[in-house]
């Protein structure tokens, strides 16, 4: 057997245990439908979501958040990181800075966000960015830094111009690196922005999830989150594709 298939079967594992504890809670009575509702119930109500389609309008202002918030971040985290990689002196100054406004939860300014912007999709955005911009930054400058400075020194002795310095020997190198913080960039973001939207929002995943709870319809709810664990997983997986696709073709 080898080790991805044992992987694959410990993982199959942890998910059935987790479905037969909720099951058997479920069915003996020991936890309450309002709380815990059977998965059979759960299981109809994401059946009868996708047929309906009724999730599309929440899921649209969800994606749209993510797509604006993910290419601002991408865009300005990229940029700012290959400006600071420029520099030595700016790398021991704004790499530890970067690293320790990260280490800051960026929640706590999602209140100011909502005065700002309102209870709209720009909150939500601007939540995102501001999550999503530091590892993106981050990885850019660690990535460009890391370079082997052989290769930059024979790059010079050959006459290559900026442009081609960096095109054919920077961001080949760093790119494996540059997509991990790309990665990660994408995951947080899709994750602030649910959860800002279960805070404060007029519509979206999060959103549509509160509404459901408070109104105690938890087998729709569970659908729901089902329904985000299966995007979640989509995102996770065509996002590593893509990362070890970058990796081999910089190999």
């Amino acid at each position: 057997m080898s080790s991805r298939t044992a992987q694959r079967i410990v993982q199959m594992g942890f998910v059935l245990a987790i479905g037969g504890a909720w099951q058997i809670g479920t069915a003996t009575g020991h936890v309450s439908p309002l709380l815990l509702p059977p998965l059979g119930a759960v299981w109809r109500e994401f059946i009868s979501l996708i047929r309906t389609g009724t999730f599309w309008p929440d899921l649209r202002v969800t994606l749209y958040e993510l797509l604006f918030a993910f290419l601002l971040a991408a865009t300005t985290g990229s940029a700012v990181g290959y400006l600071v990689s420029r520099s030595r002196y700016a790398i021991q100054v704004f790499d530890p800075l970067f690293a320790g406004i990260y280490s800051i939860p960026a929640i706590l300014l999602f209140p100011l966000y909502v005065l700002f912007f309102g209870l709209g999709p720009a909150s939500k955005i601007a939540m995102g960015t501001t999550i999503a911009f530091f590892p993106v930054v981050l990885n850019t400058i660690a990535g460009l830094n890391s370079v082997d400075r052989v290769y930059v020194a024979a790059a010079r002795s050959m006459g290559a111009s900026s442009r081609q310095m960096f095109s054919s020997v920077m961001l080949p190198a760093a790119f494996p690196v540059v997509l991990t913080g790309l990665r990660m960039g994408l995951i947080l973001a899709f994750l602030s922005i649910l959860g800002a939207e279960t805070i404060a929002s007029l519509a979206g995943l999060g959103h549509r999830i509160v509404e459901l709870g408070e109104n105690m319809d938890t087998a729709k709810m569970f659908a729901y989150i089902g329904l985000v664990l299966l995007i979640s997983f989509l995102l996770n997986a065509a996002v590593s594709f893509a990362e070890a696709r970058g990796q081999r073709s910089a190999a």
